[in-house]
């Protein structure tokens, strides 16, 4: 053969090979939703590099709409993506709805990951039978964040906030008094924090082992009486959490404290209300409840194309200490690894919240917080807990025939 021959064999082979080498390139898509999709996306050039053949597609729905999207998804089995996000809320919804990887399972085998990461996150993700649907990316250690100016214009300490629910709503009366701010935003806030007070290893927010419903718990009736507590004295400005309204009492000051996950600081920081960097604190929750307010997951639907590569990205996300820092210089979300919460970083002061160290209080509380169980009726019981509160704010109803109500109310959605 000589050399022209060989050149143009050569040529041939190569053009042969080329569709070839197209086709062995993977495209996974990640559905996500804001702002965890920053995350996914400051993410992907470093997870390029690692993993040359895998092209990644961020697809990104409003959090209203991202759930509800996938749950038709797994339904159909149509429009899946290779990896699903999934936030706390959820997370017992899908993990018992039997469309996702069971990532306990080899080839994943993602138990041996548990041990990496905040001990109570793993469970969030597990169903009744231990089926593994999720890893969790990042957590929300319940906080109070508040206003150290309002607070120090009214005569309160932060002692006074947190010593207990009765010293903190009688800090509240005296902010209002004395300032004309409200307390917090909504007396819901308290609900949802005293519902999980004093909860154990294992235990469910609304629901028992056995599935049995507890929302007519005295765990309940507390949190349903303070909440009402602080409405009756004024002490909440009677707005939702992410509405307009909600948000322009940050900005204006009108609202001296937020009970949420830690992550929330981050929100105002970056787009509620930058315009009061240092005016902010953290601090633990009244009566040094230690709860999880929050979190994200990402799963494998088991319809999902292209599962190893999936997986790959998974651990990328969250078991990659580098990859977890940088989301929590992006996001300001909390990692759910334990090796980068160890990171130095988190002994750097927050501008934001007056060079507060707050981090480290963070890791405190995340280290304490009881490794609840979910349930796939979980986010469901919380909207028909949600209704009824509202009855007994708005039209006066006993606290014990709103609970009973609420129980009905579960009971006859999950026969459906």
């Amino acid at each position: 053969m000589n050399r022209r021959h060989f050149i143009a064999s050569a040529l041939a082979a190569t053009a042969a090979q080329a569709p070839a080498q197209q086709s062995a390139r993977t495209t996974i898509g990640v559905a996500t939703f804001p702002d965890l999709d920053r995350a996914a996306k400051a993410a992907v050039p470093r997870f390029n590099k690692l993993h040359p053949g895998v092209d990644v597609k961020v697809q990104s729905l409003q959090y209203s709409d991202h759930h509800p999207s996938m749950t038709t998804a797994l339904a159909t089995g149509s429009g899946l993506p290779d990896v699903m996000a999934i936030d706390f809320r959820f997370i017992g919804k899908f993990a018992g709805s039997g469309g996702l990887e069971d990532l306990a399972l080899p080839p994943y085998n993602g138990l041996s990951l548990r041990d990496k990461f905040a001990r109570y996150s793993f469970p969030q993700a597990m169903n009744a039978s231990g089926a593994l649907a999720a890893i969790p990316t990042d957590i929300g250690p319940g906080t109070l964040l508040y206003r150290q100016d309002i607070v120090d214009r009214a005569g309160v300490s932060e002692a006074e906030l947190t010593q207990s629910w009765e010293s903190f709503i009688e800090a509240g009366r005296r902010i209002r008094a004395k300032t004309g701010a409200y307390l917090l935003a909504d007396a819901a806030d308290i609900r949802d924090i005293v519902m999980r007070s004093g909860l154990a290893d294992g235990d469910g927010i609304y629901f028992g082992s056995k599935g049995e419903i507890l929302v007519e718990s005295p765990r309940f009736v507390r949190a349903f009486e303070l909440g009402r507590a602080a409405r009756r004295a004024g002490l909440d400005a009677r707005t939702t959490a992410w509405t307009n309204e909600w948000t322009t009492g940050f900005r204006q000051g009108r609202v001296a404290s937020q009970m949420m996950g830690c992550w929330l600081a981050g929100h105002l920081k970056n787009w509620i209300a930058p315009g009061t960097a240092g005016l902010w604190r953290s601090t633990v929750l009244p009566g040094g409840i230690s709860a999880s307010y929050g979190g994200s997951f990402y799963a494998i639907p088991k319809k999902a194309a292209n599962k190893a590569a999936a997986w790959e990205f998974i651990k990328f996300m969250t078991a990659d200490k580098e990859t977890q820092l940088d989301s929590l210089r992006v996001l300001d979300s909390f990692p759910a690894l334990l090796a980068a919460q160890a990171d130095p970083f988190f002994d750097e002061p927050i501008a934001f919240l007056g060079g507060q160290r707050a981090r480290q209080l963070w890791r405190e509380i995340a280290a304490k917080v009881p490794a609840i169980a979910v349930n796939k009726y979980d986010a469901m019981a919380t909207d028909m807990v949600r209704s009824v509160f509202e009855e007994v704010l708005n039209e006066g109803k006993p606290i014990a025939a709103a609970l009973a109500d609420a129980k009905i109310l579960i009971q006859h959605r999950a026969r459906r």
